[in-house]
């Protein structure tokens, strides 16, 4: 069996009532799509000073929307966080927003969210996300994802824009190697705090039933 053929089962967003109707329906997923797009923003400030790259709650973020989403809603919420913050909406970490941030070291890491939510979102329809084991390894497989973009977009605005002529072991000094420990206690954070409301969840169905 192919990884597409895995089932997708619900994910925390899917607990919620659904409208019926198709324009309803959509209506429902573009403003769960916004509202992920707003928490990103929110945790985006909440920042430590690093050069070139600062640690930020993004990735945390990130791995929340896209598992609470899941794959579809997460990469959208994530994409429209990219839009809007190159439209100039204040939504980048220390409320900044706009084009040039193209021109930035760290943009590139912006555009690995996406795909960072998509694979926490798929991690969440397989359910791991409800066992804490299985929700941190999959959630430490979305936090690597930005890094895969990242890294190599870093190291051209330094290298190739800016002229800086770092060498691969200063760029991974740089980009890789302070996130490694605030990555994993992200994951950790995040593989905590999706399996509780599932739990949560659960404990309501239970008393739904009786």
């Amino acid at each position: 069996m192919s990884l597409a053929a895995v089932p997708r089962h619900r994910v925390l967003a899917d607990v919620l009532p659904r409208p019926t109707g198709r324009a309803r329906a959509f209506a429902m997923d573009a403003a769960l799509v916004t509202v992920g797009m707003l928490f990103v923003a929110v945790l985006a400030q909440a920042e430590i000073p690093l050069w070139p790259v600062p640690i930020t709650g993004q990735t945390l973020a990130v791995i929340v929307v896209g598992a609470a989403l899941g794959a579809r809603r997460g990469a959208a919420a994530l994409a429209l966080y990219l839009i809007v913050g190159l439209a100039g909406l204040p939504v980048f970490a220390e409320f900044t927003g706009t084009i040039a941030a193209v021109t930035k070291p760290s943009f590139g890491f912006v555009i690995g969210f996406v795909f960072a939510a998509f694979v926490a979102g798929w991690v969440a329809e397989r359910r791991w996300d409800r066992r804490p084991f299985l929700a941190f390894l999959g959630f430490v497989a979305a936090s690597i994802v930005p890094f895969l973009i990242g890294v190599p977009y870093m190291a051209f605005i330094l290298n190739v824009v800016l002229g800086a002529d770092m060498d691969f072991g200063q760029i991974m000094a740089a980009g890789v190697t302070p996130f490694i420990i605030g990555g994993v206690v992200k994951a950790a954070i995040a593989a905590i705090t999706i399996p509780a409301a599932w739990a949560l969840v659960r404990a309501v169905d239970g008393r739904k039933a009786r």
